[in-house]
Order: C-alpha cells, then sequence, then structure tokens
C-alpha cells in the first residue's frame, strides 16, 4: 500500500472481513484428522474384516490409504476455499479514501474519496452484533451504496472514517480513481493491521 499512496496521504487501519467463515474449517480442520486416525486404528484392529469376511488383512494399507486420502480431500475441498476467500478480502481506510481489495489469484479493487461520502451507515445481523462485526455502507449521494461486508469492529471502523472525513482538509476534492461499484465480498488474524503514519492502534 505504500507505494500506491498519494502525497500527504496516510494509511490509518488496515482490516479483513470478520473471521467467522473459518469457524467451519477450523472445526474440520481438528475434527477430520481425529476421526481419519480413529478410523485407521479400527481399519489395523481388523474392525472392516468382522463387518465383511471378504476383506482379509492385506486389504488393511489399502484402505488406512484411502482413509487418509479422504481426510485431506475435505480438508482441501472444503477448508481452504473458504480460507482463500476470507484472505482475498482486504479494506484499508487512508486519510483521503478507502480501498476494498478483493481476490487472490484474479484480483480486483474499487476506491472511494472520502470526500465524496456524505453518511457512513451499518448493519448488522444478531450473529454480527455477538461478534461485533457488521456492514459498513457508504452513501455517496449516487444510487446504490458502496458496501463493505463484515467489517470487524464495525462501530470503530465507522469513527475512524468519520474522523478522518472531519480532518479532510477544506479544499480536498474527490480523487479521480475511477468508478466504483457496491461491494460485498466473499469473508486468522487481528481484526486491525499495521498502520503507516495511522492513528494509534486500538
Amino acid at each position: 500500500m505504500r507505494k500506491q499512496l498519494l502525497p500527504g496521504e496516510q494509511v490509518i487501519v488496515m482490516t479483513r472481513q470478520q473471521p467467522r467463515m473459518l469457524f467451519g474449517p477450523v472445526l474440520a480442520v481438528i475434527l477430520v484428522p481425529a476421526i481419519a486416525g480413529f478410523a485407521c486404528a479400527w481399519i489395523v484392529k481388523g474392525g472392516p474384516g468382522k463387518l465383511l469376511p471378504v476383506i482379509t488383512a492385506d486389504w488393511t494399507q489399502g484402505l488406512v490409504a484411502g482413509c487418509l486420502a479422504i481426510a485431506g480431500i475435505v480438508l482441501l475441498v472444503y477448508g481452504l476455499p473458504r480460507f482463500i476467500r476470507w484472505r482475498g478480502v482486504q479494506y484499508v481506510l487512508t486519510s483521503r479514501r478507502i480501498v476494498a481489495r478483493f481476490g487472490m489469484l484474479r484480483r480486483g479493487d474499487w476506491q472511494l474519496p472520502l470526500a465524496s461520502v456524505r453518511g457512513v451507515g451499518i448493519k448488522q445481523s444478531m450473529i454480527q452484533r455477538i461478534l461485533r462485526s457488521g456492514n459498513i455502507s457508504l452513501d455517496t449521494g449516487h444510487s446504490g451504496d458502496a458496501i463493505l461486508a463484515d467489517v470487524p469492529e464495525a462501530g470503530l471502523f465507522r469513527s475512524f472514517v468519520l474522523e478522518a472525513m472531519a480532518e479532510l482538509p477544506a479544499s480536498a476534492g474527490p480523487v479521480d480513481d475511477g468508478q466504483f461499484g457496491g461491494f460485498d465480498g466473499p469473508g486468522w488474524a487481528v481484526p486491525w493491521g499495521v498502520r503507516e503514519g495511522g492513528r494509534d492502534e486500538h
């Protein structure tokens, strides 16, 4: 982000989506190896042969390998895509604009000058209220708000946005960053990232 800053611009906060979407993958990482280990022990002790006499001890090595392969596939197919989707979304608030980045292999972003923001709202589901996250909407006066989905510590993030808007110089005008559209990204780290020359971390 440092190389992309405008003259006099500072990064205030960097964050990702609230990591609740990783609850399932983390649970899978705990349970799947445990179940696979139990199944392998059962196979080694001759459990399959007791159920089906046709399964002899010669099958043991193949069954154990198959069990481990299934466990690995479950973790890769279920957990990895969700981690990549969460990791691929990043929100950056600077002293001049808000940047939303999404995607890892196929990257995209939109940028919104703070000078064009007229209002900042928060919408929260019950789960989001419990986790203190929320969807932050940025009113620009055009049709459709820009949305930052599932921002952790949504109230604190909004206060940072409002403070940055209040500190804009009177002569600050919109930055020509091209078009932007409403953004609702896909979704383990502390919520606030390292800031360059911004406020003290909360």
